[in-house]
């Protein structure tokens, strides 16, 4: 038998839907700005997911859906950064393979579904939560157990300084002793930030034992040389 998570139905508008909306509210595509709907059908075939295993930084095993570059990088910094919240349904139908394969992994026990949140900084000036948003459609109802506190954008971080950075972030907003849990993240670069989410659910009493992103990036730093 295969574990089980919790499950929700996202609703999906029907395609007569979105070409009447984008005549009365133009728009273009989120991954390469071709006009009139949110996201091409080239685009769309360029977020099929390929789920693989990913190094999560802590030793439990992860999945990721994408690799974070090209039209998927385009799209999910467009979700993430621009408010372009009609780009969750692709998305969150990526993560739910990666989600399908962490869980593949497990035995039959019943698992929570629980998020790496977002600072209220940027909830904020989001107005949502993406990893939440793409959970949600992704078909699976994700719990609130964890609390995000302030930190640096770790964008321009190396590996150390993410870790250092991400130390201390989360914590747990009740105890969870004896919760399993599938933690879900959008993009992984050293797993820093996962690691220390699932500190502050063990800390609480409770287990992540499976890790789903949607995309996995590797690290990337830009140098400034002495004599810039």
């Amino acid at each position: 038998m295969a574990p089980s998570l919790t499950r929700r139905a996202p609703w999906r508008p029907p395609a007569a839907l979105l070409d009447a909306l984008a005549l009365l509210l133009p728009v273009a595509c989120a991954g390469c700005g071709e006009p009139d709907r949110g996201l091409c059908d080239g685009c769309r075939a360029a977020l099929a997911p390929r789920p693989f295993r990913a190094e999560s930084g802590s030793g439990t095993a992860a999945w990721a859906a994408l690799e974070y570059g090209g039209t998927a990088a385009r799209v999910i910094r467009a979700f993430k950064e621009e408010g372009r919240t009609d780009a969750v349904r692709p998305l969150g139908a990526a993560l739910r393979h990666s989600l399908a394969a962490a869980v593949g992994e497990l035995d039959a026990t019943p698992r929570e579904v629980a998020v790496v949140p977002s600072t209220a900084a940027a909830g904020r000036a989001r107005g949502y939560d993406p990893v939440r948003m793409l959970v949600r459609e992704a078909g699976f109802a994700p719990v609130d157990v964890l609390r995000a506190g302030a930190r640096a954008d770790q964008a321009a971080l190396g590996r150390e300084a993410r870790r250092v950075n991400s130390r201390g972030s989360f914590a747990a907003r009740r105890p969870l002793t004896g919760r399993r849990f599938v933690l879900v993240d959008d993009i992984l670069t050293t797993g820093s930030t996962l690691a220390d989410a699932e500190r502050a659910i063990r800390e609480a009493g409770g287990r992540v034992e499976a890790i789903a992103v949607l995309a996995r990036t590797r690290l990337r730093i830009t140098r400034v040389r002495a004599d810039a």
